[in-house]
């Protein structure tokens, strides 16, 4: 089944979109409600489905060629966390 936006949204996940232009980079954090307000909550939020949807502005300003964006989607890790140590008591043992 493929990953949406409203997938990604109720993960608590966090989407960077980057640009990949050599003389650029530039990065900014995603606003997903924002996506969904506009794709709606059943668009895909992979690579493949976001990727035509994004220029970079700065590079366009600047009048360099265009190209492709890329993604990082980082988890909540801190949720993670927090499950997997819920049972976790540390144990001291004298020696």
């Amino acid at each position: 089944m493929p990953k949406t936006l409203a997938d990604t949204l109720a993960a608590r996940e966090t989407m960077h979109v980057i640009c990949s232009h050599p003389a650029c980079g530039r990065s900014t954090r995603l606003d997903l409600q924002a996506l969904i307000d506009r794709l709606g909550p059943d668009h895909g939020s992979m690579h493949q489905d976001l990727v035509g949807l994004f220029i970079c502005s700065a590079c366009e300003a600047a009048g360099r060629d265009r190209r492709p964006v890329f993604f990082t989607c980082i988890p909540d890790y801190e949720r993670h966390q927090q499950a997997r140590m819920k049972d976790w008591k540390p144990t001291f043992r004298k020696r």
